[in-house]
């Protein structure tokens, strides 16, 4: 059987390039991503997570700031708390008392 010899080899690479072109040129027309190869990383990944990497990081920098800037918030808090609801306990205390010893001063003029 005789197949034409290089000629015919070199058509069958040449229609199988052909149709990669063709089928990546369609995927990149469509917006469809390029398909993954096992154990292959493309570039533009790598770069991506990069950006990606670099942008958790900001935001996490953030995050952490803002958590501080909470805990800071909470301290302060808990101390107006702490520390005013006793002095707070005696101011109405005083008050309650004030009232009667009005009425008192006014008995005994």
């Amino acid at each position: 059987m005789d197949w034409g010899g290089p000629e015919f080899v070199i058509a069958i690479i040449a229609i199988g390039t052909f149709g990669g072109i063709l089928k990546t040129w369609v995927r990149a027309k469509h917006g469809l991503p390029e398909r993954d190869r096992p154990g292959r990383r493309k570039r533009h990944q790598i770069a991506g997570e990069a950006e990606e990497v670099e942008r958790l990081k900001a935001e996490n920098g953030r995050l952490t700031d803002r958590l501080e800037a909470s805990e800071d918030r909470l301290a302060v808090l808990e101390r107006i708390v702490t520390d005013k609801s006793y002095s707070l306990a005696s101011e109405i205390e005083a008050l309650r008392e004030q009232p009667a010893r009005l009425q008192d001063k006014g008995n005994v003029q």
